[in-house]
């Protein structure tokens, strides 16, 4: 550690009320009631909606304006730096600047950094394996649950370098979750062009068939792992819940190419539309997602395609807890093409998903040097000076 790196707490780096609102982290708002919630309107996020250090809207809740204009907790806005705190501990992100403002679950606490302090070193330091270790024994001696209060939060160490340090640092991490969003972007749009063939060659038909003629089911395979078990474990292989990828463990159960899809919790959009993840390689998955493969002329990917444009709202069972069961799953009706347009359509989305996959490596291996980076860079191990230069 360089000697002008400084050992501070939160508390020290986070606005003390010189605005309007309580700015040093809060315990977030009341949680709505499952019919106050809207199509369109202010996000309302919960911990299970921060992944890979940022925000998925597609998977939050929304609640009007005027709902939110009632609430006296819980509202952060772009540039707040979000720490998860209870039950799924430490989850982080950075709100952007796609709505004026949000509302936060109470698992869910917001900073926002001092002036001349950058709010992107404070969200990766909350990213460091030193702070999230920290968090974790902190909130496992002070409940038997896990749980960390503001209070005990303020206090949580934090190492801090010269402004200009933090700046190169921030940088540096930033530019390869940019590479990785962008080619997230790319994927997005590969996707919608498979849909667009689809629609175009098949979205005027009428159901034919039911999805059990084209699926092969894996869900006996399935193996869920506790977060004490995961937390023991090395970061190798991917580990799959309902609605994504939710840690690393260090065995696998799948190699190869699937589609799991929510099977409770989150398991549809808001439009109904089946929650789908398109997943390759070696990985392991929990019991809240089915795990597919095509058969009959259907390929994982025509498969993939399919879904996203077939509603399930009809098929999902459970007023708390929303689930999709084998049975309905595999009575579902489907428009199901003959085998010699099926080959004609895989042939034409086969070099899309290629792409695909390509990107989602790529995207592995940018994390990989992020998470190996990230350790060293906020130890002062690694000189930032070299990183400034290339930059």
């Amino acid at each position: 550690m360089k000697c002008e790196w400084k050992n501070c707490t939160v508390q020290d780096l986070v606005d003390d009320g010189m605005l309007e609102e309580p700015l040093d982290g809060n315990h977030g708002a009341i949680h709505p009631k499952s019919s106050d919630y809207v199509d369109k309107g202010i996000p309302f996020i919960m911990a299970s909606d921060l992944h890979d250090g940022t925000i998925n809207y597609s998977t939050c809740k929304y609640i009007s304006e005027a709902h939110a204009n009632t609430l006296r907790k819980g509202f952060a806005k772009p540039g707040d730096v979000l720490l998860t705190h209870k039950a799924t501990l430490g989850r982080t992100a950075i709100i952007d600047d796609k709505y004026d403002y949000v509302v936060l679950t109470p698992q869910v606490t917001y900073y926002r950094t001092k002036l001349g302090f950058n709010n992107k070193y404070l969200k990766y330091y909350f990213d460091s394996s030193e702070f999230q270790a920290t968090l974790l024994n902190w909130a496992a001696s002070g409940s038997t649950r896990s749980y960390l209060g503001i209070t005990a939060q303020r206090k949580l160490p934090v190492v801090v370098p010269p402004s200009r340090e933090q700046q190169v640092i921030a940088d540096t991490l930033s530019s390869l979750d940019n590479k990785i969003a962008n080619n997230t972007k790319i994927n997005n749009h590969l996707e919608q062009m498979a849909r667009a063939i689809w629609a175009e060659r098949f979205g005027e038909r009428e159901p034919n068939g039911i999805l059990d003629d084209v699926i092969e089911l894996f869900d006996s395979k399935r193996v869920p792992l506790s977060g004490n078990q995961r937390a023991n474990m090395e970061k190798i292989y991917p580990y799959y819940g309902a609605a994504s990828l939710m840690d690393y463990v260090d065995d696998y159960l799948f190699d190869g190419v699937y589609l799991l899809l929510g099977e409770d919790g989150t398991v549809i959009d808001d439009v109904g539309f089946p929650i789908l993840q398109y997943v390759c390689g070696k990985f392991w998955v929990n019991n809240h997602a089915h795990i597919l493969q095509g058969k009959n002329s259907f390929t994982v990917e025509s498969l993939y395609t399919l879904l996203k444009q077939t509603s399930v709202a009809s098929i999902v069972t459970g007023a708390v807890q929303p689930k999709i069961n084998q049975a309905n799953l595999k009575a579902l009706e489907v428009v199901v093409p003959s085998a010699e347009e099926m080959a004609e359509f895989n042939t034409l989305i086969a070099p899309l998903f290629a792409q695909i996959r390509n990107n989602n490596d790529e995207n592995f291996r940018l994390a990989t040097m992020r998470d190996t980076l990230l350790p060293r860079l906020m130890s002062g191990e690694l000189s930032v000076a070299d990183l400034a230069a290339k930059l």
